[in-house]
């Protein structure tokens, strides 16, 4: 009777909005407490998730990503895409695609992007004779293209709370980061085709190619084009491990946008670091008591007993991926990405293990649900962003987003069935 009432307490707790790492913490004691384990072992959780080499990463490239978004990286960022694929057709369309994935892979924050690149990217669409329904869902779908793409917050995070639940088939940084870049080319082409089918009747006038524009915007941006290859070659060369990656980036960051170009003052610096180090802060929190919870369910048997539920009830691996992919649709619209990945990978990960699916390409399937989630109706996050940042009713930013979903929502499916897409460079 007294765990029915703590049990009911505590879902009350959540209705009337109790901070989430809270509600976890009280559940994994209580799980602890009623199987008479010491409660000393939540503790044991947090000292080892702060000896996790890849863990340094998370709070290094957040703290660039947060630089980043206060610089004018965002308009160097436009200029340059707009010097290299202005001469294609319907070029802004892919340069808004191709700028917003860049910028939320490196911020880790559709709602950043939203807010940072909308008023530069909105009224050019519009300017450039593109529908206004259209460039509306358009910036608001983009926002969310880069969490595939590296060194995206939630791709580390994912690793690092697979990784914690010590499976057999482990997973690296690096795997991750390359499986996420032609998922990512995919979506970023079923949009552009969208946007050519859209324009079919009146086809947006294509810029000549610019020399002496893409010189001065490469030349403008040529503290910011090696980032990429920190991250990237850096790490696949072997020459860095990918928090040595991380703290190089940071450092490269600071001496640019501080330094060089001079957009950010060091006065505002501690206040950046202290907005980014909020965040890691409240990430770190969440995942530690989470992983508490995680090893009572594991001692519970929890994931085993559920798996046997669901192979019982679902015979089929690819009945279980769509059930899957409803779920993860579901849970992106009404939960944060983070929160998502740190409450239900340690249980999804071993059900996907016992269908064969690689740990891998789930986290790819994964995430690529939580991309369409961010602007799904009716609580989708960037929806109610894009209302705020564009002053737009919320019915209106539905209307603009509901085509982008349906065709995002298609390439999930391929990138689901589709393994090799994002496994290919694994033997």
């Amino acid at each position: 009777m007294t765990i029915t009432l703590i049990v009911v307490a505590l879902v009350l707790l959540a209705l009337f909005g109790a901070p989430l790492f809270s509600i976890i913490l009280a559940v994994a004691m209580l799980g602890f407490y009623s199987s008479e384990i010491d409660l000393s072992v939540i503790t044991i959780e947090l000292y080892r998730l702060t000896n996790t080499p890849l863990l340094l990463a998370l709070p290094l490239f957040t703290f660039a990503g947060y630089l980043l978004s206060e610089s004018n990286t965002s308009k160097r960022l436009v200029r340059l895409s707009s010097a290299l694929f202005g001469w294609l057709p319907n070029n802004l369309s892919f340069i808004t695609l191709i700028a917003c994935a860049m910028f939320t892979a490196f911020t880790g924050a559709t709602g950043v992007t939203i807010v940072a690149l909308g008023a530069l990217l909105l009224p050019a669409l519009k300017q450039a004779g593109y529908p206004e329904k259209f460039s509306l869902g358009m910036v608001t779908t983009s926002g969310s293209l880069g969490l595939l793409l590296p060194p995206s917050l939630p791709l580390i995070l994912y690793v690092v709370i697979v990784q914690q639940l010590n499976m057999e088939q482990t997973v690296t940084m690096e795997q991750v980061f390359l499986a996420g870049l032609f998922p990512t080319l995919l979506m970023i082409s079923v949009l552009v085709m969208w946007s050519l089918w859209v324009t079919r009747n009146n086809p947006v006038p294509r810029s000549e190619f610019n020399k002496c524009e893409l010189l001065a915007a490469l030349k403008e941006s040529k503290w910011e084009i090696p980032l990429p290859i920190f991250v990237l070659g850096g790490i696949y060369t072997g020459f860095f491990a990918v928090s040595e990656a991380a703290a190089v980036t940071a450092l490269y960051v600071i001496i640019v946008e501080v330094f060089i170009y001079k957009e950010v003052s060091l006065q505002q610096l501690p206040k950046v670091m202290h907005s980014s180090m909020i965040m890691v802060g409240g990430i770190l929190l969440i995942l530690g008591v989470a992983l508490a919870l995680t090893n009572y369910l594991i001692d519970a048997e929890v994931p085993i007993r559920l798996f046997e539920w669901i192979k019982a009830n679902i015979e089929s691996k690819y009945t279980f991926l769509i059930l899957l992919n409803i779920f993860l649709l579901i849970l992106g619209a009404i939960l944060d990405i983070f929160s998502a990945l740190v409450i239900m990978i340690p249980l999804i990960v071993p059900v996907a293990l016992g269908f064969g699916i690689h740990p891998v390409h789930l986290g790819i399937i994964f995430l690529a649900n939580m991309q369409v989630g961010f602007f799904t109706p009716p609580v989708g996050m960037n929806l109610f962003i894009a209302s705020y940042r564009f002053k737009k009713p919320i019915t209106e930013i539905y209307q603009a987003t509901i085509p982008f979903m349906i065709i995002l929502l298609m390439a999930v499916l391929i990138i689901t069935y589709w393994p090799a897409l994002s496994l290919w460079h694994l033997d």
